[in-house]
């Protein structure tokens, strides 16, 4: 048997950013509501990379690049990911709507569905909140529905960026099989 042996960083064989820009791009666009941490944030542009995740929209108190803070968890993910900014997430959500997505709310609420059971078709947007506060009611209730993570120990809910980590890959090994 061969013996594992770590990959060195050019074997890895990466996209280059204009490589990245080119490529086919998963048909998911992030939603960020509010996010507090720009570290959350550099999480999330650093995970969307490694998916080929189509796009980032940042809304209301997110920070947006360049941020020294976004960089130091994003390690330069903020250059590949296109991103955007609106002030108001309706307006974001709006435009999504008109350019035919379906809008999910990454959130526990009645009637969502399972991560478990979620099998969108065509393109989607996912909404992830506020640290603390969540996606808000305003938003869910302009939502085409929630998905939501099942958990199983006494705490109520994941990191935003791990919610993204979790998510993310659960939707790109269902769309790319």
């Amino acid at each position: 048997m061969d013996r594992m042996q770590k990959l060195h960083i050019n074997e890895l064989k990466r996209l280059t950013v204009d490589e990245f820009k080119k490529a086919d791009k998963t048909p998911i666009v992030v939603v960020l509501e509010n996010v507090r941490s720009s570290n959350n944030i550099g999480s999330v542009f650093r995970t969307s990379d490694a998916l080929l995740i189509e796009k980032i929209i940042l809304c209301g108190i997110s920070s947006t690049p360049p941020d020294k803070e976004i960089h130091k968890t994003a390690l330069d993910a903020e250059k590949s990911v296109n991103w955007e900014y609106f002030k108001e997430t309706e307006d974001a959500l709006l435009k999504l709507r008109a350019a035919g997505y379906k809008i999910y709310a990454v959130e526990q609420v009645k009637n969502s569905i399972s991560l478990n059971d979620f099998h969108p078709e065509g393109k989607i947007a996912l909404i992830f909140g506020n640290e603390v506060r969540g996606v808000s009611q305003k938003i869910i209730n302009i939502c085409d529905g929630a998905v939501e993570i099942p958990q199983f120990g006494t705490k109520h809910s994941f990191n935003i960026a791990v919610s993204a980590g979790i998510v993310l890959w659960d939707l790109f090994s269902k769309i790319t099989r």
